[in-house]
């Protein structure tokens, strides 16, 4: 379900959205509940900075796919690119899936909330292109809508599903929640993923 600060937050509330994309509060966190997320923010676009230390740990490679797919660095853009994508939006949601772990190690419990925070933002993701084509999806982790990524040797086979992580885009997920007013860490026995949406 919903947090219920944030529904409290919502209630009565109406135009979260304007200008090309117009949805009120109520529907958002209908079709955020449906999806699957258990808790979410509206994001204030303004809050978003793109990090080089962010890029820096990535180029560090801890997850093996730094080079290897369109999604991440280099093959994402420059942050001057992605900045400039992101200037293009006006409005943003920050979507969280929040699971139980028996402690730090528990690996399998968090590959499984991960399954689910990733099966969600797909569910979300169509919803919202329903709604308007105007959406710009980053995800938590790399993007595996393909199996094996064409990159580098030819162009990304599906540019219009493929989704890269806020970190390759150089955001700080602990700053960006901290700053819309989102929990980030609930505790040393739960974990939370986070992804965002930015919308026209």
């Amino acid at each position: 379900g919903i947090d219920p600060a944030i529904s409290r937050l919502l209630c009565g509330r109406t135009g979260i959205f304007r200008g090309g994309f117009s949805m009120t509060y109520e529907k958002m966190a209908m079709l955020v509940a449906e999806s699957g997320f258990t808790s979410w923010a509206p994001l204030d676009i303004a809050t978003i900075e793109l990090k080089e230390e962010v890029r820096a740990m990535c180029a560090d490679n801890s997850c093996g796919q730094y080079g290897k797919r369109w999604s991440c660095p280099p093959g994402c853009g420059t942050l001057d690119e992605c900045e400039a994508r992101i200037s293009r939006f006006h409005h943003g949601i920050l979507l969280q899936t929040i699971g139980d772990i028996e402690d730090s190690f528990d690996f399998e419990a968090m590959t499984e909330i991960e399954t689910q925070h990733k099966q969600h933002f797909q569910t979300m993701y169509d919803a919202l292109r329903m709604e308007t084509e105007d959406v710009l999806a980053l995800g938590a982790g790399c993007c595996t809508y393909c199996k094996i990524c064409s990159y580098p040797d030819a162009p990304c086979r599906f540019p219009e599903k493929m989704v890269s992580s806020m970190e390759a885009y150089g955001i700080m997920v602990l700053d960006i929640c901290r700053a819309n007013n989102l929990p980030y860490y609930y505790g040393p026995n739960q974990i939370a993923f986070t992804s965002c949406f930015l919308i026209n």
